[in-house]
């Protein structure tokens, strides 16, 4: 089995080929960063690394590993290079059964549609009081919503598509595109996708069983102004909305959502989103990266019967409640075992990558209650083509009967 050590050497070994890398003093290397726009410094004689890495476990990172693999490759005059030291690279890869795969794609609309159908039905119409024609039933009006997401064009292009919906039976009445923009701003469509996000989650309770949480953001075309007296001309800032998920690391179900304004802060959602997706999963493992450390957030992981994966930092001690204990013995006593149950965690970033390129990371809604709807209507749609795929590949019989529309 392969250690996490093993896994920075390896690193480190691709790492070192890099021409970057570059002695500065006598025993301090500067080695460019693999993931962002930096350099790390590593002394040799010291055997530190201003990397975060290193800086959380106190151990060799790969940058280390870098300059010390680096040092085994010599050049001859002639140019020809002898190397005193190799390290053999392993890769873990996965199967994928192509021809089920191709099947759920080739088959995913139609069964979106039916999926999104299925959901629908359990959507309630408000009474009608008073004189005048009966509005469209709200289930109508939710699936032209979710569609109208799903098309990835704008209300008025995706009007012959709805249209489309209502030839097809999937709904009695397609609602008008006005229609839609006046319920994207209703609260209480808010409620609604919210409740169909999580019952579209449910169905993979028997295949998920760890979690990761994280956020994301989405931009739109609303701006702030302002002059400053300052700089003596005019500031404008975008306006932008996040996305707090709890997302199943194998299949990348979202299980629970919270979408909030740009500046809300990581940690103060967690607790909500374990506890709402604790209500249909049995949750063995939550993982969450360092902004979300705190002991509330950790008495909420084991509140739910889940282990909390949530490395800690730098300065932080062996001191707070039970549930930091515990977790920062497991952190210190058993590092390989706890990093490499956390290296899942990036799987929530893979998710949130599938619903931007799949129906786009901007919004085209302009009040702050329409752009939070179109949100959850673009994590639905993610929802339901993931179950369309788990159908298709993980045998799951379809869980939402569309049933017959008049």
């Amino acid at each position: 089995m392969e250690t996490a050590a093993d896994f920075r050497r390896e690193k480190g070994l691709a790492l070192s080929k890099d021409k970057r890398i570059a002695e500065i003093v006598s025993g301090t290397w500067a080695v460019p960063s693999q993931s962002a726009n930096a350099v790390y410094l590593v002394n040799e004689s010291a055997a530190t690394c201003t990397c975060p890495d290193f800086e959380s476990r106190h151990q060799r990172c790969k940058h280390q590993w870098a300059i010390e693999l680096r040092k085994t490759v010599e050049t001859a005059p002639d140019g020809t290079t002898t190397v005193t030291e190799s390290v053999k690279f392993t890769r873990k890869t996965f199967s994928q059964d192509w021809p089920k795969y191709n099947q759920a794609q080739v088959a995913e609309r139609e069964t979106v549609m039916a999926l999104l159908r299925g959901l629908c039905a359990d959507v309630e119409t408000p009474a009608h009081t008073g004189r005048g024609p009966k509005p469209i039933p709200m289930g109508d009006v939710v699936f032209g919503l979710v569609s109208k997401v799903y098309s990835t064009v704008s209300g008025r292009r995706a009007a012959s598509t709805i249209k489309a919906c209502e030839t097809s039976g999937h709904i009695g009445r397609a609602p008008a595109y006005n229609t839609l923009f006046r319920y994207f701003a209703d609260p209480v469509m808010t409620e609604i996708l919210t409740h169909m996000i999580e019952k579209s989650a449910a169905p993979l309770a028997t295949v998920e069983g760890a979690f990761s949480v994280d956020s994301t953001g989405f931009s739109t075309s609303v701006y702030h102004c302002w002059w400053s007296h300052k700089h003596q001309k005019e500031i404008k800032s975008s306006k932008w909305l996040k996305a707090h998920c709890c997302a199943g690391n194998l299949t990348g179900i979202v299980a629970s959502v919270s979408v909030t304004e740009g500046k809300t802060h990581d940690a103060t959602e967690l607790a909500g989103l374990v506890d709402s997706a604790s209500e249909r999963f049995t949750m063995a493992e939550v993982s969450a990266d360092r902004a979300y450390l705190s002991g509330v957030n950790l008495d909420a992981i084991e509140a739910t019967g889940a282990t909390p994966l949530i490395p800690f930092k730098s300065n932080s001690t062996a001191s707070g409640n039970p549930a930091w204990r515990r977790m920062h013995a497991h952190f210190t006593l058993k590092e390989d075992e706890f990093l490499a149950a956390y290296r899942q965690r990036s799987n929530v970033e893979s998710t949130f990558s599938a619903i931007k390129r799949r129906f786009g990371g901007a919004l085209r809604s302009k009040t702050f209650t329409a752009q939070k709807n179109e949100v959850l209507a673009k994590i639905l749609c993610h929802n339901l083509a993931v179950l369309c795929h788990a159908m298709h590949e993980l045998g799951i019989a379809s869980p939402f009967a569309a049933p017959e529309v008049a």
